[in-house]
């Protein structure tokens, strides 16, 4: 699923063709539980705004509107961002996945899992979301107006410091991943980079959370930090189901050391990758390398 890094990248890609257009109209599909706020209303909204600014908190995109409103949109796991033209076989079905190969891709057209399109007055590229398991959400703010979504979230993983960690760490009997994966703790830090960030710092995911030291809490932030902004640099993880906004896949995926390498040698010391779970989530680690 798209974490940080995969948003944020969508964030700087999406933003030119985005910032300074009004939109014209707002396609959608009918309700569902992926429109917090229901699509006839959000048309009715969003229809004849500007976007002033493109934001980023954890992992949801923030749209300001030139009106004082603003639009929300969290990609979920298979959420999917981008603008026409963009060509990929990530944004086929299963079915057409299956059938095509990858010389065959064609430039996206609209299906059934498309559930926004954005059109612009100045009749330029539209913009889409699409979500097939609908596990993203959208929904528009009035100027002012919070929502329990992003107040409870916590500091931005970008900016979070080891102090901080540490703090939320004592008396929690937790695993330490699930306290990395919590949102309300720190916003944005996934399956896939609680994993790399535990690797690094040479900490067990399942190891209580009360248990971690002051020099491992700083550890792990500082390891965390360096993997997001690598993985931003490199274009994300495109594992499953994320491209960026043009339809390009990332290349962080080819650096993961630990995170579904079940069964492969370690790149530091030889041993076996192990799996477990924590917090529901398979999680990966080196037997040997991690305490």
């Amino acid at each position: 699923m798209p974490e940080l890094p995969e948003v944020e990248v969508t964030r700087r890609r999406i933003e030119p063709l985005l910032l300074g257009r009004t939109i014209a109209a707002l396609r959608t599909t009918g309700p569902s539980y992926l429109f917090v706020t229901p699509p006839g209303i959000l048309r009715r909204r969003v229809r004849g705004r500007t976007t002033t600014a493109l934001l980023r908190h954890g992992k949801y995109l923030i749209a300001e509107l030139d009106d004082g409103a603003r639009l929300v949109l969290h990609l979920g796991m298979t959420g999917q961002l981008f603008v026409s033209g963009a060509s990929s076989v990530r944004l086929l079905s299963a079915t057409a996945r299956a059938s095509l190969a990858p010389q065959e891709q064609r430039a996206f057209r609209p299906d059934e899992h498309t559930h926004l399109r954005f059109r612009f007055k100045d009749g330029g590229p539209d913009i889409y979301l699409r979500d097939v398991r609908k596990f993203g959400k959208v929904f528009w703010l009035a100027p002012g107006e919070d929502h329990p979504r992003l107040a409870r979230l916590g500091p931005d993983a970008l900016v979070f410091d080891g102090d901080a960690l540490f703090a939320a760490t004592r008396g929690r009997v937790v695993a330490v991943k699930a306290l990395l994966l919590d949102q309300s703790v720190l916003a944005g830090v996934g399956n896939i980079y609680a994993d790399e960030a535990l690797f690094v710092a040479g900490v067990r995911p399942r190891r209580r959370a009360g248990r971690v030291t002051r020099r491992e809490c700083a550890a792990i932030v500082a390891g965390l930090h360096r993997i997001l902004r690598r993985s931003i640099e490199t274009g994300g993880s495109s594992i499953r189901d994320y491209v960026a906004p043009d339809g390009s896949d990332g290349r962080y995926q080819d650096e993961r050391r630990v995170y579904a390498r079940e069964g492969e040698p370690c790149a530091v010391c030889g041993a076996a990758i192990r799996r477990v779970v924590v917090a529901a989530r398979g999680s990966h680690y080196c037997p040997r390398c991690q305490r």
